[in-house]
């Protein structure tokens, strides 16, 4: 007995002293990692790496820059039952345990020795909250300790909620998800709230292995993991054994869903992430930013399609180029197109198609993401074959004129006739129907429409080309091109500005020119090749002629004219030196246009084109708002900040800046007759095809280089400006009958269409100083009374032609500003 007593204090002994050893121990290691540990309070001020997204003004999403997806919630918005499938896959005990949950661990270490696999995890959701957000992934002794004491630590001094919602927001799902909002779209396009309990418990199942368990990738896996949770749901009671039942048998519903937005924008979009890449760095792409962009969508949406139905429609009078590829009889007749079609990229609402077989007037083609489709003869029509940009090929008869089996094209899907869904892009109801598609083919040409908010140069619509996705090239701001008469406006202003009135008469008359400065003989034509005799500035503006407009320059001097330009504060870098620059033979960005045309059209204020009109941080705070613009005409400098300050918006200096002063830049009087004279070219010269705006306010001018080379159209009201460019990337004719009246302008009319719409009339009002007078159009000077041909002309008040002479006319004639006729006319 003495001897069993005397065993046993020696165990007691040994075990008291074991436990002594491994509380010092433990001790230790706290003493000696406690200080290393950080704070709990950092939990709460954590950024997550969250995505730039970039929003239209009304607040339509147009792009998401980052490889983190994350969208982050409160719990609050998370369904209970999907909190319910995290803890029955996660940590059952998570309400009960202090962090750290040893039976949780036991219960692992059986599930190991028993199965060979851990189902439920021996860390604890507040361990892996320690993990994730402060600890590496080294697999070590140390590491695994400094997370139970972090875990330890977060339980005592966070609610269970929150510890909870950070866990949600943080954790890795797969396919660049983080966060149980950002997988939801990602998986099922669907807001978190929206899932079934199927789709929560397989979400669920994703933390322990991201990738073998992706319903994606592993769709078996998963679906045994996801039943699995389903399970230990019922068996704790957080669902019914007919919820259970249900859930289980649902189908695997995930797909993989990109980044979903509102508004197709890609140029506009990449504009905003340079700039917010310059001023944040790489944080732009993880700290959550929210742009919000000057940009409409409905006026977005108007300039893309404008655009990209004007090239095609470009495209579609100048021929078909033919097939963009082949496929062998063999593999057309294996069935297998998928694999062969996945080499031809969908362009927009362009699709690569196969042709499978022609019968009648009818084309049976196979389509990459659409399936089977018929091509209809009467949507062919159009394609008679290219051999140059002026000479196309017979009109084909029938559809092998045009395509063969084998042929891969592109093809455009025509709307489903649906009275209650007139939603072009929507597949017919029955899967096994044939899509309706059109022949189509990518366009070669390019172009550019930009439109402003004249009185304060915001960025209202902008696109860069047909496709972001075939070049990133945005042509509205990095493409040089020459304007040509869409030029013409600039120079009449400052001929105006120089006493030149609307009457004046130029000589519109064949010259040559034996120039030094352009190293050749030139012999300038008028785009129709006749000539007109003297002409009215006017007149001869609305009709652009180009005679008129080289005599003009030549008077006034090309010098005087560039430092004009300057005053203007539009771009002479690239301005020619010689007579050609009254045709537009300088090179500007359409964007450096579209400025130009919006100075003209609020009366002449400096404005600049800006995009951004709001930064918000991840915590929805306001970092940055664009200043206010305001039309200022005398002491601008003085009439800043002290007057217009931000204390009416409560913002300080370093949010939003002090206001802009747009400066006026040209006489008030000289721009309000150009603003008539532009009007005119809608209503009587070269853009009457504007009228189908049925507006009076609007004015225009449309511009052709050499050889149809570039086609232009800038059109406006007092509000609103925009500007249509349409040419080849590389300089290269457009072809006979190609001028800014038939390739841009129809892009800038269906923009407007949209961008007018229910908007007021807009005249630029009527400054001081303006007279109107009769005049005799064939002579510019005041009509007698009896004259009957007699036209009112406006004119600045100290250029008005001067009163009728009681005498006979003077036998020398002379302008309102006395100068020898002689010179203008010959």
């Amino acid at each position: 007995m003495s001897r069993l007593l005397r065993t046993s204090r020696v165990l007691l002994w040994l075990l008291l002293a074991g436990l002594s050893l491994g509380i010092m121990i433990t001790a230790s290691f706290y003493l000696y990692l406690r200080p290393g540990l950080p704070s709990v309070e950092q939990l709460t001020d954590i950024q997550l790496q969250t995505p730039l997204r970039v929003f239209s003004a009304d607040n339509r999403l147009i792009a998401e820059f980052g490889e983190t997806r994350r969208a982050p919630v409160t719990i609050e918005q998370i369904p209970t039952i999907q909190l319910h499938a995290f803890l029955a896959a996660e940590d059952s005990r998570f309400y009960e345990h202090i962090g750290v949950d040893f039976k949780g661990l036991l219960r692992a270490a059986i599930e190991l020795v028993t199965t060979g696999e851990i189902q439920s995890g021996g860390s604890t959701i507040t361990m892996q909250v320690a993990k994730n957000y402060f600890l590496s992934r080294d697999r070590t002794f140390i590491r695994k300790f400094n997370e139970i004491l972090l875990a330890l630590q977060i339980d005592r001094e966070l609610p269970k909620n929150k510890i909870l919602e950070l866990y949600l927001n943080k954790i890795y799902l797969g396919n660049r998800a983080y966060g149980i909002e950002s997988a939801a779209q990602v998986y099922y396009d669907k807001h978190v709230n929206e899932l079934s309990l199927a789709q929560m418990a397989m979400l669920a199942g994703l933390p322990k292995a991201p990738s073998a368990y992706n319903p994606i990738a592993n769709p078996q896996r998963a679906l045994s993991r996801r039943n699995w949770i389903l399970g230990r749901m019922r068996d704790l009671g957080y669902i019914t054994p007919d919820a259970f039942t249900l859930a289980s048998a649902a189908p695997v519903t995930a797909s993989y869903n990109g980044p979903s937005t509102d508004l197709d924008a890609d140029y506009v979009a990449e504009m905003a992430r340079s700039e917010m890449v310059r001023r944040y760095g790489d944080a732009a792409y993880t700290d959550g930013y929210k742009v919000t962009l000057t940009v409409n969508s409905e006026r977005q949406r108007a300039a893309t399609k404008a655009l990209r139905d004007g090239l095609e429609a470009y495209d579609h009078r100048h021929g078909f180029r033919g097939p963009v590829g082949q496929i062998n009889k063999a593999t057309l007749e294996s069935g297998d197109l998928n694999d062969a079609l996945s080499h031809y990229a969908r362009v927009e609402s362009l699709y690569p198609a196969v042709v499978t077989g022609i019968k009648d007037n009818q084309v049976s083609l196979y389509g990459r993401e659409l399936g089977r489709a018929t091509m209809a003869f009467e949507t062919m029509t159009w394609a008679r074959r290219y051999k140059t940009e002026n000479l196309e090929g017979p009109e084909p008869q029938q559809p092998s004129d045009v395509v063969a089996p084998g042929d891969v094209i592109y093809v455009k899907p025509l709307p489903v006739v649906d009275e209650n869904n007139p939603d072009p892009t929507r597949m017919p109801d029955q899967p096994d129907t044939p899509r309706a598609v059109a022949l189509s083919q990518v366009p070669d040409i390019q172009g550019a429409l930009i439109g402003l908010n004249a009185k304060t140069g915001g960025i209202q619509a902008l696109t860069g080309g047909y496709s972001f996705d075939l070049t990133k090239y945005n042509r509205a701001i990095q493409a040089k091109r020459q304007p040509g008469s869409n030029f013409k406006p600039f120079l009449y202003l400052s001929a105006l500005e120089q006493g030149r009135t609307a009457a004046t008469l130029y000589n519109d008359a064949p010259i040559v020119f034996d120039d030094i400065d352009l190293e050749t003989t030139w012999r300038p034509q008028n785009s129709s090749g006749q000539f007109e005799g003297p002409t009215r500035l006017r007149v001869a503006l609305y009709t652009s002629r180009n005679l008129v407009s080289i005599r003009l320059l030549r008077d006034i001097g090309i010098q005087t004219t560039l430092d004009y330009l300057k005053k203007l504060k539009i771009p002479t870098d690239n301005m020619p030196k010689n007579l050609s620059l009254a045709l537009g033979s300088g090179t500007l960005s359409p964007m450096e246009v579209a400025r130009g045309f919006a100075v003209i059209a609020n009366g002449g204020y400096d404005v600049t084109p800006y995009l951004i009109e709001s930064i918000r941080n991840s915590n929805n705070e306001l970092l940055y708002k664009a200043p206010e613009v305001i039309l200022c005409d005398q002491d601008c400098d003085n009439n800043t900040a002290d007057t217009h300050n931000n204390g009416s918006s409560g913002l300080s200096p370093e949010v939003q800046p002090a206001p802009i002063m747009a400066k006026r830049l040209a006489d008030p009087r000289a721009v309000f007759i150009m603003h008539s004279i532009l009007r005119d070219v809608i209503t009587k010269g070269t853009g009457q095809r504007a009228q189908a705006l049925d507006r009076p306010d609007v004015g225009g001018k449309t511009g052709t280089t050499n050889e149809q080379r570039d086609t232009w159209f800038s059109g406006f009201n007092n509000d609103i400006s925009a500007t249509a460019w349409v040419g080849f990337d590389q300089p290269t004719p457009l072809g006979r009958g190609e001028y800014g009246s038939t390739a841009a302008l129809p892009v800038w009319l269906e923009y407007m269409k949209t961008a007018m719409k229910d908007q007021p009339i807009a005249y630029m009002p009527q400054p001081n100083g303006i007279v109107s007078v009769r005049i005799d159009p064939k002579t510019g000077k005041r009509a007698r009374p009896s004259q009957t041909d007699g036209i009112f002309e406006l004119f600045r008040e100290e250029n008005a032609p001067p009163p009728l002479e009681n005498s006979a006319t003077a036998a020398t004639p002379k302008d309102d500003s006395g100068n020898n006729l002689s010179q203008e006319l010959f």
